[in-house]
């Protein structure tokens, strides 16, 4: 499982290689919420696909290896440990917003700049992606516990509609 201490770690390990992420997924919510909630087995993080050799070549010092090639929409690091990094590669543009390949070409990921805000794991100050992006992301899919979870507690603490 990966734990805050590993993730503000990564965190750390990236910011002094100069990459700038921003955490989605279960941590991403957890962020936004300012508490852990559940167990994570996994850090999904956005990147710049420009800055992708010095993310993978931080991690990789690390100890991490690339145990999944699903580019350009998405791939995973891993250590032996178990500790796993998704990473999405994001290309910017000068407003800064952002467009993520999908497994559909037609119908790439949309991340409006407003969408890019902040949330806290600890005490620490991480970047993350809106309530909102967060909740349109859990669409199109049939959820797990954990999202329905996840989206609900959303809902309660921003009013949005999670439409799970």
């Amino acid at each position: 499982m990966m734990s805050a201490s590993d993730v503000l770690a990564v965190l750390s390990l990236l910011r002094g290689a100069g990459a700038e992420v921003a955490l989605a997924g279960g941590w991403g919510i957890d962020a936004l919420l300012g508490e852990e909630t559940r167990e994570h087995r996994d850090l999904d993080l956005l990147h710049d696909r420009e800055q992708e050799s010095t993310v993978v070549a931080a991690l990789a010092a690390a100890g991490y290896t690339e145990t999944l090639d699903q580019r350009p929409v998405r791939f995973v690091l891993s250590r032996p440990s178990g500790l796993d990094i998704d990473l999405h590669p994001l290309g910017f543009a000068a407003d800064g917003s952002a467009v993520q390949s999908s497994f559909d070409p037609a119908e790439p990921f949309r991340y409006p700049a407003s969408c890019f805000v902040t949330g806290t794991i600890g005490t620490t100050t991480v970047r993350c992606i809106s309530a909102e992006q967060q909740a349109l992301f859990h669409q199109g899919y049939e959820p797990a516990e954990r999202d329905v979870r996840d989206m609900e507690r959303l809902r309660l603490k921003f009013g949005i509609d999670a439409g799970l």
